[in-house]
């Protein structure tokens, strides 16, 4: 992680040097296709599994580049797979350095993790009221089993996932408008392409999000308030 971010390579983790290479990288899928989604799949683990910036700009890109329902399944078993790494590694040595950089988030989530594991978690993968990095430490620092982590990931990241890919989807005609507006950029002169990328999450999608994850707590809900009433009478 520090060695990513020492040289810079976080910083090539952008739509714009997306959009800049959109038309080789989509010629480089077309002729290698296994070999683009083994590369994708490296890097989105190297992302998750270090922590990184840049999780849902490749989940978009993802959609945009193998389309949504390519896209989409690719990157849940790819998320899964470098959350689970994370999660391994914050059970080892490292986990109290990493406790550490979770600060007083941690304690925030302590109490939800030991009573209903599943639910909470989620609860919390679907939306997205946590990072993403902290929601991949928290349950193995507060003893989650691996099992209940890989399932729980693994389910709760399919909704947001799949939204994101499909928004990437419809994406490569506002790339190609970005170009036609800035020529430069393609022969390397001053370039001005930009891609708002907050607009991209709209106020729908994350009442959608919202909803979702107060269905997976309704267990929890439901199991507490019988449990008042039981204490009640």
């Amino acid at each position: 992680m520090v060695l990513v971010f020492a040289m810079g390579w976080h910083k090539y983790l952008s739509f714009k040097t997306i959009g800049l290479n959109y038309e080789a990288l989509r010629a480089f899928i077309a002729d290698n296709i296994v070999l683009a989604v083994l590369a994708y799949v490296l890097l989105y683990i190297a992302v998750v599994a270090l922590s990184l910036p840049g999780g849902a700009l490749l989940t978009i890109s993802g959609g945009l580049l193998f389309g949504w329902l390519a896209g989409g399944l690719v990157t849940v078993v790819a998320a899964t797979i470098g959350a689970s790494i994370l999660f391994l590694i914050a059970r080892s040595a490292l986990g109290e350095p990493l406790a550490a950089r979770a600060g007083p988030w941690l304690g925030k989530l302590r109490s939800g993790f030991q009573e209903d594991a599943l639910n909470y978690l989620l609860f919390l993968r679907l939306v997205p009221a946590f990072p993403f990095w902290l929601v991949n430490l928290a349950p193995a620092l507060l003893g989650v089993s691996l099992r209940l982590f890989v399932l729980g990931t693994f389910f709760g990241i399919i909704p947001g996932t799949f939204t994101f890919a499909i928004v990437g989807s419809g994406l490569d005609s506002i790339i190609d408008a970005q170009l036609a507006a800035n020529p430069n950029c393609l022969s390397g002169g001053e370039c001005a392409f930009r891609l708002d990328t907050g607009a991209l999450v709209t106020r729908e999608i994350l009442i959608a999000f919202a909803a979702l994850g107060i269905i997976a707590l309704l267990p929890v809900i439901i199991k507490r308030v019988r449990a008042r009433r039981r204490s009640s009478t």
